[in-house]
């Protein structure tokens, strides 16, 4: 049996827990968690330690794999105490905060034998698994540009407090949503060459982006953009969208179906000339435990085949991972350096200079955003 500890135990923790807790070569052995009156539950309904402090956790609980569901911010210092602790990782996305971070891990990895895994869950989605192969086998011909898009009402007003509105702690709309869309991105075309014409807007945050857009430029001539906003009422949920034109043709797709549309007929895969539709529910298949998605299940059940089976690379380790910190960086650091252009008309415009005095990088964001939606 592979013994799991969580450290965070909010929503996703929860999540992971449910779907983990009822695998045949799982048992769950420790929680840690800040939340007293959720350890207490936890301590009187299911047999499980519980701790408040990580480190004795990783001392007492001899855990084979441990399950991170917290705040970013924390995640560097977790990760290397259970490399420490000689013990298999699952952390949610975004790896780090800093590229610097994530090297560190990577390179506090090397020799050891260690299952290491992030949860950028889009990657066991079927229908992206399936966009992913038909960009292999050149279906749609030499991509030409994307659009990486993900939209939600995840914050309609500012979030005065709390992790999700301080950057320093994994907040903001880059770490939360934009991280997905990059991670697509990087999935199923590879990573830019460069990033230009990045932004980040303060819709109705304070301390933290609200939207984020950037062009993602390649040496082969490909470029993509990605555009992000957690703070859009008219979804429902989160949605993430990808559209790709190649040489040959064009792809739609969402977590649920794909459009391809070929300028010839494609008999391999029972495509037709013009348009197709094919929903997940054709080719998806049954996992053991469904809740929120067979993805999430899949990339857990992917954590436990790797231990089982030895095998340390897969298909989103900390080595794939860290490619997303990087662009984050990239983008953020491109950004900020618009901002700061002392001849770009748009940013310093009389709405930002009336004042009379120096604004932060936030403020200049919702000043910015203010002015395009005027």
């Amino acid at each position: 049996m592979i013994r799991v500890g969580f450290v965070g135990f909010g929503r996703m923790g929860i999540t992971h827990f449910s779907i983990l807790n009822c695998h045949p070569d799982v048992r769950i052995v420790a929680v840690c968690d800040q939340s007293k009156m959720l350890l207490n539950v936890l301590k009187k309904r299911v047999d499980v330690a519980v701790y408040t402090d990580m480190s004795q956790m990783f001392e007492e609980a001899n855990l084979d794999l441990v399950i991170i569901s917290t705040p970013t911010s924390s995640h560097s210092e977790i990760v290397q105490l259970a490399i420490a602790s000689n013990c298999h990782i699952f952390v949610e996305k975004p790896f780090s905060l800093t590229p610097a971070q994530g090297e560190q891990a990577l390179s506090l990895l090397d020799g050891q034998q260690l299952v290491n895994q992030v949860g950028y869950v889009n990657r066991f989605n079927e229908v992206f698994v399936e966009v992913k192969r038909l960009i292999t086998q050149g279906v749609i011909g030499d991509i030409q540009t994307f659009n990486s898009e993900m939209y939600g009402a995840t914050v309609l007003k500012d979030a005065k407090s709390g992790w999700r509105g301080t950057t320093n702690l994994g907040g903001g709309c880059m770490y939360e949503f934009a991280s997905h869309c990059i991670d697509l991105v990087v999935y199923l075309i590879g990573s830019p060459d460069k990033v230009v014409g990045s932004v980040m807007q303060s819709i109705f945050s304070a301390g933290v982006e609200d939207l984020v857009t950037s062009t993602f430029v390649y040496d082969n001539g490909c470029s993509g953009t990605i555009s992000v906003n957690w703070s859009d009422e008219t979804f429902r949920k989160p949605a993430n969208i990808f559209t790709i034109i190649g040489s040959k043709g064009k792809i739609i797709a969402d977590k649920h179906e794909y459009k391809i549309y070929l300028k010839q007929e494609d008999i391999s895969n029972n495509y037709q000339k013009g348009w197709n539709t094919r929903y997940i529910t054709e080719f998806s298949k049954p996992v053991r435990f469904y809740v929120r998605g067979n993805e999430f299940t899949s990339q857990l059940d992917n954590v436990i085949d790797c231990i089982k089976n030895k095998r340390i690379e897969n298909v989103c380790d900390f080595s794939e991972a860290i490619k997303t910190d990087r662009i984050m960086a990239d983008i953020r650091q491109d950004a900020v350096r618009a901002l700061q252009e002392p001849d770009d008309g748009a940013l310093n415009s009389p709405l930002l200079a009336k004042t009379g005095k120096k604004l932060s990088l936030w403020e200049k964001l919702r000043k910015f955003g203010e002015r395009k939606n005027a």
